[in-house]
């Protein structure tokens, strides 16, 4: 049984404050403020360019890659880190598209993330040629998929509501209608048990900032399943992404596997950070965790559903339709999170109207649950949001 109060211990809290926001950006890591300074003053301070081969520099997407591989399922060698996930949402988009070069449909739902849209609909304008992205309601994703669709690209777990798709459903009726599958698991990956593998998906991604508390800045990870590794095009092919960097030949010649899917120079102190804050995984089952999240965000409900009539669910009623978040819908949602947060309730708001709290067994428990509620039950009874300081829009929602 996964001990939640040692990895709680493991995080940096400040005092008073019930985090909620893990969804958007996870806490310190105890570890974390160490590992990065010794990345600067022991290795890139003392050994300077040679740390690229005595500190494990060049070896840490990949390292980085396998543990992250474990999280969600995936196969030993099949995973990569580095760049930004909407690059990697690009190069999985555009290798799966090469997959299928008699199709032009890209489909996906509304409550993507924007930004993977934006990904798709830059992609898909320089291909030209009938490329197009089409987007269905969430619900009817499984009933839009036929023989044109050249590859689905869905995010598993809506940013906004937390609802959570059925990946191995979808992947198989994609498949089953010659599509290829590109996941992203932003809102999965440390959140609730994933298996890729088992689902036999194509390519996935995720970031590395949100449930798995690698910092702000930390780098992308993305998934090639073995079986398309010697075949997926890595459509920048980057300078790390060569089978011989170092060769320095003049022709691109992709690397192997996944390590073709490299592009940059990897963000070694961010990865540094990274590297400690996976290191509280290896005390967690992923099953454990996931049953923790659906106690908590049950009893979150409830609690706000009995005493704050002016907050609507937005987030699926049942806990396994939904991933690690509950989100309310409130007219002056924003204001009202912003009350919260002046009491030391921290979550963040989705236009147009949603207030939403990620609950992250790592460090919460139900009393922090429970002051959640009550603060919450105070800002809108008092109508304490209700104040110009609150309706005043900060750059970062």
């Amino acid at each position: 049984m996964t001990d939640f109060e040692a990895t709680r211990a493991m995080f940096y809290l400040p005092e008073g404050v019930v985090y909620l926001d893990g969804n958007s950006l996870g806490p310190l890591p105890r570890t974390a403020a160490e590992r990065a300074k010794a990345a600067v003053e022991r290795e890139w301070g003392e050994m300077l360019i040679t740390a690229w081969n005595k500190a494990g520099w060049m070896e840490q997407p990949s390292r980085i890659g396998n543990r992250i591989a474990r999280l969600i399922g995936a196969e030993s060698g099949s995973v990569v880190t580095g760049d930004t996930l909407s690059i990697k949402v690009y190069q999985a988009l555009a290798a799966a598209l090469a997959m299928r070069p008699d199709r032009r449909i890209v489909l996906s739902d509304k409550g993507n993330f924007p930004s993977d849209l934006y990904m798709a609909e830059g992609l898909l304008g320089q291909l030209g040629n009938g490329y197009r992205l089409k987007t269905v309601e969430p619900e009817d994703v499984a009933a839009n998929i036929d023989d044109s669709v050249a590859v689905l690209m869905l995010t598993e777990v809506d940013y906004r509501t937390g609802r959570l798709h059925d990946m191995k459903a979808l992947t198989r009726a994609a498949h089953a209608a010659g599509a290829i599958t590109v996941w992203d698991l932003a809102h999965s990956a440390g959140a609730l048990p994933v298996n890729l593998a088992g689902a036999g998906a194509d390519f996935a991604v995720g970031c590395t900032y949100k449930f798995l508390n690698g910092g702000p800045g930390a780098p992308a990870f993305i998934y090639v399943a073995p079986r398309h590794s010697k075949n997926a095009l890595p459509a920048l092919s980057g300078w790390l992404g060569h089978e011989a960097p170092f060769a320095f030949d003049l022709a691109y010649r992709a690397g192997r596997g996944v390590e073709r899917m490299r592009v940059g120079t990897p963000p070694v102190i961010q990865m540094a950070a990274l590297e400690a804050a996976l290191d509280v995984w290896g005390a967690v089952d992923m099953t454990d965790l996931r049953s923790r999240s659906i106690e908590l965000s049950e009893r979150f409900i409830a609690g706000v559903e009995a005493h704050c009539s002016e907050v609507q669910l937005v987030s699926p009623r049942d806990p396994h339709r939904r991933g690690s978040q509950v989100s309310f819908a409130f007219e002056n949602g924003y204001a009202a999170m912003q009350a919260l947060i002046a009491r030391g309730v921290i979550g963040d708001f989705r236009a147009p109207d949603i207030m939403r709290f990620g609950i992250t067994p790592l460090y919460l428990g139900e009393a922090d649950i429970d002051k959640a509620i009550e603060i919450l039950a105070e800002v809108m009874a008092d109508r304490l949001w209700d104040h110009p300081d609150y309706h005043r829009r900060a750059a970062v929602t």
